[in-house]
């Protein structure tokens, strides 16, 4: 094989490993359709329903044998499996399917697994979507339990190995022993998956979604992988191995410089405080966040609850789950955003007609205020929940007063039941909502006033404000953070919150990226929410300057004319502050 193969996927995982490949056999199973006889029926059933109680069994056995507390803390996904295998939607329509169609279980068994991908391939969330893999993974552990194919155990591997995967489950990363296994690739997966974070949580390197590596890679093959920029190497040249080397040792030795800040606050040189939350989709996430320090969740998305349903999750379910998570997080608090979803349709039993234009559509606030029931479910499962710990309750993409005010009515006439009802609750929970449109940047003193709070998601208000689809190819290059009309709206929404003496937040993608640490700072924002694995990195940033400084730099920048040249700007200040992190040519702007 010719040297210095570079492949690129997603990094799932950073840090870098350099080892040889360890090819396991992970590729999905495909099963063939077979017409039964009448009286072959209810055998097929028995048969589905052993090869199912053997894979609770095998489950369960993953589970015993975790020992590690820090995995442990991980073991929801097993249970999140777990629960798969009891889902009435995935084994009750396979049992149909034998008894109505008199097929196989393994044809059977597909069938329903191809309705569940279809309903997830519709989901324009990358987070939601990435669910569908939980249901794959469930689903060919089934199928190899009906046919009688085994796979090796990644506990069994005894050398140190890069894996090469098809795809892997989080019951194969829970099995990981990382004195022997020192990262993976795979062809499938995605940043959001279980196994990723899987991986981030144990501190293995993983690059994901490299579609066909496991057809370029032999056994004992040299790799290299990047799990920071999503990069592989296969059969390195002596020159490349040692440039790795060497960012091998440069990434080591900061992420151990990192550790240093995870139990401080978040401080400026002249004293002045910034509070760093967490962004997270499931309880599996709250472990990461707390070890990264943390200091409470400011978004908690909610969409995955709703997803592919015969009905909406029921209020003690939304109880059980939101408590779980505000408990965990005692003493901060947890910002709960109401269900944010557009015509994607999560649960079957809501009936929306296709959009031509979702994005401007019935989506997030606009569709909760339709579906009140849906919407009242959600806010009284919050409020019981309130009585764990700190709850807030945060409302996305609020345009006007008017929606405001149409949830604040909501919400008091839900506290007035639960009061006749002699349930608890914080009567005090504060509220917030999301600042995400360029209607609601101009009347953010407006809003304010209506609120305890305010969050700015930068990743629709960016969008919006300029009219760019980041994932359309033909324009995600116009995506720009430092555009002028970017900079102006944030600072619009900042001064005015100020004015009216609230707090306000930011959620979005430009939190999380060290790059934008001064402006966000100097601009004027007291609460930063983002993925665990960041806050470190922004809050040595923060640690190291004067704010006043970040206010003069901001400043500059506006009197800039263009992205472009204020991404030149900032990336040489940047690099000149801080070197070893950013001495390399001016970015484009994009995220």
């Amino acid at each position: 094989m010719m040297q210095d193969v570079f492949l690129v996927g997603i990094g799932a995982s950073p840090g870098i490993a350099i080892g040889s490949a360890y090819v396991v056999d992970r590729r999905r199973m495909s099963a063939v359709e077979r017409s039964l006889d009448p009286q072959e029926v209810e055998g097929e059933v028995r048969l589905f329903e052993t090869a199912l109680q053997v894979s609770r069994q095998q489950l369960e056995d993953v589970k015993n044998r975790v020992a590690d507390p820090h995995i442990a803390e991980h073991l929801h996904i097993i249970d999140t499996h777990l629960l798969i295998l009891k889902d009435p939607m995935l084994v009750d329509e396979t049992i149909a399917v034998i008894r109505r169609e008199k097929i196989n279980a393994e044809g059977a068994l597909m069938r329903t697994l191809r309705g569940f991908r279809s309903v997830f391939d519709a989901i324009d969330d990358e987070y939601l979507k990435e669910r569908r893999s939980d249901v794959d993974v469930v689903g060919d552990r089934i199928l190899r339990n009906l046919v009688g194919v085994s796979q090796q155990s990644l506990a069994e591997i005894e050398r140190k190995s890069v894996i090469v995967a098809h795809d892997l489950s989080p019951a194969d990363t829970l099995q990981m022993d990382k004195s022997r296994i020192i990262g993976f690739v795979t062809d499938l997966g995605g940043r959001t998956s279980h196994t990723a974070i899987l991986a981030r949580s144990l501190g293995i390197p993983a690059v994901v979604g490299l579609e066909s590596v496991t057809s370029q890679i032999r056994e004992d093959l040299p790799v290299i992988i990047d799990g920071t920029t999503g990069t592989v190497v296969l059969n390195p040249s002596l020159d490349t191995f040692r440039e790795y080397l060497e960012k091998k040792q440069f990434y080591e030795y900061q992420a151990e410089e990192l550790t240093y800040f995870r139990g401080l606050d978040a401080v400026t040189l002249d004293g002045h405080k910034i509070i760093l939350r967490g962004n997270i989709e499931i309880a599996e996430e709250v472990p990461i966040a707390l070890r990264e320090g943390a200091q409470g969740v400011g978004l908690f998305r909610t969409e995955f609850l709703y997803m592919k349903r015969k009905c909406v999750p029921s209020e003690e379910e939304q109880v059980a789950a939101y408590r779980e998570i505000i408990e965990s997080m005692v003493p901060h608090p947890v910002t709960i955003r109401t269900l944010d979803v557009g015509g994607d349709k999560l649960v079957s039993d809501i009936d929306l007609s296709d959009e031509a234009n979702p994005a401007m559509g019935l989506r997030a606030i606009r569709f909760s205020l339709k579906e009140k029931n849906l919407f009242k479910i959600q806010l009284r499962a919050i409020l019981r929940a309130s009585a764990f710990g700190k709850a807030r309750i945060l409302f996305p993409m609020i345009t006007g007063v008017a929606e405001i005010k149409s949830c604040k009515k909501l919400l008091e006439e839900i506290k007035g039941e639960l009061a006749a009802e002699g349930r608890d609750f914080d009567a005090g929970i504060e509220i917030g909502i999301m600042i995400e449109t360029p209607a609601a940047a101009l009347v953010t003193e407006l809003l304010a006033r209506e609120v305890d709070f305010l969050s700015v998601g930068t990743n629709d208000l960016i969008q919006y404000c300029l009219a760019v689809d980041r994932g359309n190819e033909h324009v995600a290059y116009l995506y720009e953070p430092l555009h002028p009309a970017v900079l102006r709206a944030l600072r619009m929404i900042c001064k005015a919150a100020k004015q009216v003496g609230i707090m306000v937040g930011i959620c979005g993608e430009m939190a999380a990226d060290p790059f934008y640490t001064l402006v966000l700072l100097g601009l004027g924002f007291d609460e930063w929410s983002m993925n665990a694995p960041y806050i470190s990195q922004v809050k040595r940033i923060i640690r190291q300057v004067y704010r006043p400084e970040a206010e003069e730099l901001v400043e500059e920048l506006f009197v800039l004319g263009s992205a472009p040249e204020a991404s030149r700007r900032l990336s040489e200040e940047m690099g000149k502050r801080f070197p070893s992190l950013f001495g390399q040519p001016a970015r484009s702007g994009r995220e």
